[in-house]
């Protein structure tokens, strides 16, 4: 082959390759990628977008309580452990465990015939000086009477009356002894202290005891205490709150899901502040009369500090968070949308806020479907629950034209 069509042929070559070269670049561009065909169909959506359905509610304006809420332990109000004063065998017990026994109960029984001897040995001693002490009056009132007096020395006179001075001294001595005997012989009865719930008994009936031996241990749960810890920055709204009045609290179970029991009031402020914590000791007093709260329990304290009049409240869920901080969409009369910067105060409940500013009652605002919002879109209003309705089939057939005008996809099917 001579030069010459070996330069054709490289030429043609060169020039199939940038043919294949350019069909390929241009191959994944279809007919929508013609210049300015992207910019109108951006146009004509924005164009072609219906209102945004969204949930709106009315800020209301209603009375806000303040609380102030932390963990709390209930604690009985009193606990005592049962011991007998004297030693003996343990006859019987005369409760159940975990029975409520009221003050003066007869809750144990110690064997009491050896304090009785001793009771009964003391009374004797008595009766006996008492006879003693009545003949010694006898002989002394004979000795004093006027036809005796001149016979008698003064000497023996003297003896007789302190002769009866000191029986009289002997019998009260009995009588102390008969005293303290009977003490001893009624610590053979043991019985409640105070009234509450009877634990799990230390000892079984038959066993000797002594003094200070445990038996049960008492409890009392009507009233009863629920401590909490506070941060020290609320101390002052709580004195504040305190001296304004009897301070209601109600304790929640762990998951604040239900109300235990509502009808405490706080008790005690504690003395000092921790320097550990930073909080400070409250505590709360309860009735408990339905035995709601339980001596060790964890329960979460919710204390009424003082009450917002008038206050605005929307649900938490209508407050977005921004780089400049809270704001919410008002729905204005033309059902369009505004940005309106907020500051939150309090929770209400468990899905609603209180508004201190830049919201005023009554103003609509959205509550739902704000992420797709910006401000001045058009909306649909709906109320809580709602749900928008289905288009009709003349929206359905305007659709479809607006999607096959220009700007838009022609051919009608799927490619």
């Amino acid at each position: 082959m001579s030069r010459f069509w070996k330069i054709v042929l490289l030429v043609i070559a060169v020039l199939v390759v940038g043919l294949v070269g350019m069909h390929l670049l241009n191959g994944g561009k279809g007919k929508d990628a013609r210049p300015g065909a992207q910019a109108g169909a951006g146009k004509d959506g924005e164009r072609d977008t219906g209102p945004v359905p969204v949930t709106v509610i009315d800020a209301a304006r209603q009375d806000v309580p303040v609380y102030a809420s932390a963990l709390g332990t209930v604690s009985a109000m009193n606990t005592v452990t049962v011991s007998p004063q004297v030693g003996g065998q343990l006859i019987r017990l005369n409760f159940k465990e975990g029975q409520e026994v009221k003050q003066g109960d007869l809750l144990a029984q110690i064997d009491p015939r050896t304090l009785q001897a001793s009771f009964d040995e003391a009374a004797a001693a008595k009766k006996q000086n008492q006879a003693q002490l009545a003949t010694a009056r006898s002989n002394y009132q004979r000795s004093n009477s006027p036809e005796y007096r001149q016979y008698v020395a003064k000497t023996d006179l003297d003896t007789q009356r302190n002769q009866v001075a000191q029986y009289e001294s002997a019998v009260a001595a009995n009588e102390a002894s008969m005293r303290a005997a009977q003490v001893q012989l009624q610590y053979t009865r043991v019985t409640a202290p105070i009234s509450g719930i009877a634990g799990i008994r230390a000892v079984d009936a038959g066993n000797v005891v002594s003094a200070g031996t445990a038996l049960v241990t008492l409890t009392q749960i009507h009233p009863i205490h629920v401590v909490f810890n506070l941060p020290e920055r609320q101390l002052p709204d709580v004195r504040q709150a305190q001296q304004a009045g009897p301070v209601t609290i109600a304790a929640l179970d762990r998951n604040d899901s239900h109300v235990l029991t509502d009808g405490g009031t706080l008790d005690v402020v504690d003395n000092q502040i921790s320097s550990d914590s930073g909080t400070f000791r409250a505590r709360a007093l309860f009735d408990n009369k339905d035995n709601s709260l339980w001596p060790g329990q964890f329960v979460n304290v919710r204390m009424q500090l003082r009450t917002i009049a008038g206050g605005v409240v929307i649900p938490t869920q209508a407050v977005m968070r921004g780089p400049d901080g809270e704001y919410v969409y008002i729905v204005k009369p033309d059902n369009t949308v505004a940005m309106q910067t907020v500051k939150s105060g309090v929770e209400v409940g468990d899905s609603n806020i209180q508004i201190t500013e830049g919201l005023k009652g009554g103003e609509r605002v959205v509550s739902e479907g704000q992420f797709r919002l910006k401000p001045g879109s058009k909306v649909t209003a709906l109320k809580p629950g709602e749900t928008p309705a289905a288009p009709t089939e003349a929206e359905l057939k305007a659709a479809a034209q607006k999607q096959g005008g220009p700007g838009g996809r022609r051919g009608g099917g799927p490619r």
